[in-house]
């Protein structure tokens, strides 16, 4: 991922490495420590009911409206909500269910301020309306750097940063037509709980379904990973250096765990990092394009690629397999990837990614009418 969020991701990934840990020195400071760690997760807490009830209470005591900053942040959650219902409207689907594990990475206190790292696991449930037998679970892990302040006793948000995957507005939300099938019927399905060994001895150039299995145990923070939520530690994290999205799709497809795609053509990852078509957006595209691993299915709106057509009667995205890619273009350029790893209820593609982490999230949660998606069939 190069693009739009680099800058986003660089200011994070500076707070992030230079608040230093400050050493516990005291049963006082033990006691402050756990404080602001309560009030994080709670906070946290406060946020995922905030995305189905919307209810201002929930959130109004963890900021201060006497301080712009603050409000800007109690702002952001308002509107992520707003964007978060909106999609779910133009789905067909609601919210049930929603929880969060956030976690305080680093406590530094200057002042009267304390500025603090922390990641969040949130959890959202949803089924689709008319019909409440399945419900559908997808998790997002950020990475978040605040500040806090004390005021009447009591801790308040004063300001922060962190890339957002739902950060939309939610008016650009593509609505889907009378021409997309509401049910899509699908040949492949993949399930969160796949066992690569049944295919482990596979004579295939590529092995799907080990694919799925390395892209939902490293999917890092977002709630439902595997590995301890913890990325593979074999690989170079380029989350602050640009995006790790494409660097984890290359890892789906090659790794001896994954995909198993012989890395060829520039297209390596070595013990200091991975060369430029393995971790940069369009040259990884073009690479899969014209190395013949990749052949693309479609590239287009929401609206092209699924509206039922001639060429493609249940919408190009019917032809999507466990194991393929999508691309998100923006302003012309790709900005980001994920590998698709299984579908809904309803057929709708289900992904995963790096930065932010997601796992088993529809595809197009996160992006708006403006977005081109490059749909790639990875060659068996």
């Amino acid at each position: 991922m190069y693009g739009r969020l680099c800058t986003a991701i660089l200011v994070i990934g500076f707070f992030f490495a230079s608040i230093a840990w400050q050493p516990v020195c005291s049963a006082a400071q033990q006691v402050v420590d756990q404080e602001i760690t309560m009030y994080i997760q709670k906070l946290f807490a406060n946020r995922a009911q905030y995305l189905l009830s919307q209810n201002d209470d929930v959130l109004r005591n963890f900021y201060l409206p006497e301080r712009s900053s603050s409000m800007r942040a109690m702002k952001h959650e308002q509107l992520r909500a707003k964007y978060v219902q909106a999609w779910a409207e133009h789905r067909g689907v609601r919210f049930v269910e929603a929880g969060s594990n956030a976690k305080v990475v680093r406590i530094n206190k200057r002042g009267d301020n304390v500025f603090i790292s922390a990641v969040d696991s949130l959890r959202l449930a949803y089924s689709y309306k008319g019909s409440s037998n399945t419900i559908e679970q997808f998790g997002i892990g950020t990475r978040h750097a605040l500040t806090l302040t004390r005021n009447n006793g009591n801790w308040h948000v004063l300001r922060e940063w962190y890339l957002d995957p739902l950060e939309e507005n939610p008016k650009l939300i593509p609505s889907l037509s009378k021409n997309i099938p509401r049910t899509v019927s699908r040949q492949h399905h993949s399930s969160k709980d796949i066992n690569p060994s049944s295919s482990a001895k596979s004579t295939k150039r590529y092995n799907r379904i080990n694919a799925v299995h390395y892209a939902n145990t490293y999917a890092g923070l977002a709630w439902g990973a595997g590995n301890n939520n913890r990325y593979n530690k074999k690989y170079r994290d380029y989350t602050g250096l640009g995006g790790d999205c494409t660097n984890f799709a290359s890892q789906c497809l090659g790794d001896k765990e994954g995909g198993g795609l012989k890395m060829k053509g520039g297209w390596h990852h070595y013990r200091s990092g991975g060369s430029r078509l393995w971790v940069q957006t369009d040259a990884f595209k073009n690479f899969l394009l014209y190395s013949g691993y990749g052949k693309l299915i479609k590239r287009g709106t929401f609206s092209d690629i699924t509206e039922a057509r001639n060429k493609h009667p249940q919408g190009a995205w019917a032809e999507l397999q466990p194991g393929d890619l999508i691309g998100h273009e923006l302003d012309g350029d790709v900005d980001h990837f994920s590998i698709v790893v299984g579908f809904d209820a309803n057929g709708y593609p289900l992904v995963n990614s790096h930065t932010a982490d997601r796992y088993r999230v529809p595809f197009d949660l996160g992006w708006d009418q403006y977005t081109v998606y490059w749909l790639i069939h990875i060659r068996d």
